[in-house]
């Protein structure tokens, strides 16, 4: 079982761009014929995590956001970076580094974002470059609430 962590960029953007930003260390493309292309990385050693790029179009997202409202966002095109993470001690030091990743993606790409945590919960949103957090206790109980 894994801890999943889904960043949503808006906007069709070259997934090589993202990868360079997000596993410099490079990445490996799914060959699978019919399928979306897929950007792939194994960082557990250096990162502890494991990561997926992808694109697609006519996107449907939802998360609860704070309140315990449901957020729901519908990007014409979007790019999505999965990191997944160990659900073990491992999640302690591989979610800051998880957060770096997205810190330096967002400080590089100007597009409308959202964090989730498991597909469930709303972590972070940027519209029209305005960056909100979510979820104080979140980003308190990984000593994170000074990033980004």
């Amino acid at each position: 079982m894994a801890i999943e962590y889904r960043l949503t960029l808006a906007g069709d953007i070259p997934l090589e761009h993202v990868a360079e930003l997000v596993a410099p260390e490079g990445v490996q493309e799914s060959a699978l014929p019919g399928y979306p292309r897929l950007l792939s990385a194994d960082l557990r050693d250096r990162r502890g995590y494991t990561l997926s790029i992808y694109g697609g179009s006519n996107g449907y997202f939802d998360a609860e956001d704070d309140d315990g409202s449901q957020w729901e966002w519908e990007p014409a095109t979007f790019v999505n970076i999965v990191f997944h993470l160990p659900k073990d001690a491992m999640s302690r030091t591989a979610t800051p580094h998880m957060v770096t990743a997205v810190t330096h993606l967002l400080a590089d790409r100007p597009e409308d974002a959202a964090l989730t945590l498991d597909g469930n919960w709303l972590l972070l949103t940027r519209k029209a470059g305005t960056l909100h957090k979510h979820r104080p206790s979140w980003w308190n109980n990984y000593g994170l609430d000074d990033v980004l």
